[in-house]
């Protein structure tokens, strides 16, 4: 530098001491897609629109709040499965409005909630459009996930609203985002529902894992995760159901006199008079309001709370994939991505839908196909338990774990965003050992806390790169500089043997 001074003088000169570091990239920032009351940001609208969160009250303030679920009462007629309430020796069914399936719901606001009562945190939501009588469409769902493309942040894709979909149109919108995950980005990983999950294996209108298991494909099982059952849950209170969630109170209210019988009390039959009366005389002292006649009902009539009471079990059946994102944010968060998201209690949920015992459980965490379905169980004590930890990929060795695969997942966008800074570098000794050192300085960090295996860093880890060890002279001429990394990742204990045997008596 000495030729480029002109004037006597004292000139200072820094040298970086330390070379560039690589930074961590986030592992639990899921993106939900689905459809929302609203899409609103003060006046600008989120439809379509990847919008970051952090809260359910976020949520609530850009995406509003629950959808409008409604029911007719229909009576059980002989054959019929059992209905979902009785009145006295009567069954009735809660059928969807428009005599619509009864998978025909919106579940992405529900499950926001359970994602954040397990430990969620920032999210993307992406609308893709409101709440209305025609349901959820899988070219909009499939057209949501596209928009994802253009963020970087994301690291899990969940579609609630898939469930609401054909059992046809869901496995392909599933094997989209797999598509997704797999191959358009490469760094991030779907959680996915299986279609009509709340019922058993052996229900007479088919098995739902074998019809998930066999219409899924095999193409980028190692992004992605199933689990089973759908869950129980508490998210929608007592408090939350009303006179709101029926098509026909005219209906409701002659249900509830038939149950009263002739002889129900005056004042009883007086309240009833009201209910679904909208040109009902406000000047009366009689009147009341719809929410003064619901909190009444509920009060005298257990017939018109065991309604309600069928109604909020119906809304907390909900799909598990927005519980495990929230769980693979605190186990994240906690312990680290290389923790195993399994053997860990889900909250706000009752039991699961359908029981499975040890023996059940073996032909979802291992078969032939190698279709890895994670099983949800309720132990007694211990609540339910996420009692699976294998990606759909489990013929893999290599990709066998969910662990085993977020964990690259960071590793390789945490080393590929830091060694962005040196592209067009001169591709010299100097660069790399630079780049060495950066690499081995990160893993090394990431081996003392337990994420890759080995009693020491060189155990755990290599990186190497230079001229005859992993480039020729002829990748220098094309420009073309090429690190080798091996690392030794942690696997789950899934099964744990303790051998006994009887020894002589020795005293």
């Amino acid at each position: 530098m000495a030729g480029a001074y002109k004037t006597p003088g004292v000139y200072i000169v820094e040298k970086n001491a330390f070379p560039n570091s690589v930074v961590e990239v986030a592992t639990a920032v899921p993106a939900f897609v689905g459809y929302t009351r609203i899409a609103d940001n003060k006046g600008t609208s989120l439809h379509r629109k990847p919008w970051r969160i952090t809260s359910l009250t976020e949520f609530i303030n850009y995406f509003g709040g629950a959808p409008d679920d409604k029911f007719t009462i229909v009576p059980k007629k002989d054959g019929d499965t059992p209905g979902d309430f009785k009145i006295g020796s009567d069954e009735y069914f809660l059928q969807r409005e428009n005599d619509k399936p009864d998978t025909f719901r919106y579940y992405l606001y529900h499950s926001m909630q359970l994602f954040f009562q397990n430990g969620g945190g920032a999210c993307y939501i992406v609308s893709v459009g409101t709440f209305s009588a025609t349901g959820a469409e899988k070219p909009a769902l499939q057209d949501g996930i596209d928009l994802l493309r253009k963020e970087q942040e994301p690291t899990m894709v969940v579609v609630p609203d898939a469930m609401s979909l054909s059992e046809g149109d869901c496995i392909a919108l599933q094997q989209y985002s797999l598509m997704h995950c797999g191959s358009q980005m490469k760094n991030r990983f779907a959680i996915l529902d299986v279609h009509d999950g709340y019922r058993e294996r052996t229900d007479p209108a088919g098995d739902p894992v074998v019809a998930f298991r066999g219409d899924l494909g095999t193409n980028f099982l190692n992004f992605s995760a199933a689990y089973y059952p759908w869950l129980n849950t508490s998210i929608v209170q007592t408090t939350d159901t009303g006179f709101g969630n029926f098509v026909d109170l005219k209906a409701v209210k002659d249900l509830l006199l038939q149950a009263a019988g002739p002889n129900a009390p005056a004042d009883f039959q007086q309240i009833l008079a009201q209910v679904g009366d909208p040109d009902r005389d406000r000047t009366l002292k009689t009147y009341l309001s719809d929410d003064e006649l619901h909190k009444i009902l509920f009060s005298v009539s257990p017939v018109y709370a065991n309604i309600l009471l069928a109604i909020k079990r119906k809304l907390n059946l909900l799909p598990p994939a927005a519980a495990m994102a929230g769980v693979y944010t605190m186990v994240d968060n906690a312990r680290g991505v290389w923790k195993a998201p399994a053997n860990v209690s889900l909250a706000s949920v009752i039991s699961p839908a359908v029981n499975i015992t040890h023996d059940e459980q073996e032909d979802l965490n291992v078969t032939t196909a190698g279709k890895s379905i994670n099983a949800i169980r309720t132990f007694i004590g211990e609540g339910t338990l996420v009692w699976g930890a294998r990606t759909l990929d489990g013929n893999s060795l290599d990709w066998r774990y969910i662990n085993v695969r977020r964990t690259m997942i960071m590793i390789e966008e945490s080393l590929r965003l830091a060694t962005k800074a040196y592209v067009f570098e001169p591709n010299v000794s100097g660069t790399w050992v630079t780049i060495k050192g950066m690499a081995d300085n990160f893993l090394t960090s990431v081996w003392k806390r337990g994420g890759l295996a080995g009693a020491s860093a060189e155990d755990a880890f290599n990186v190497s790169v230079g001229l005859g060890a992993t480039m020729t002279p002829e990748d220098i001429l094309e420009g073309i500089l090429r690190v080798t990394i091996l690392v030794a990742l942690s696997r789950p204990a899934e099964f744990i043997e303790i051998t006994f045997q009887q020894q002589m008596q020795k005293s």
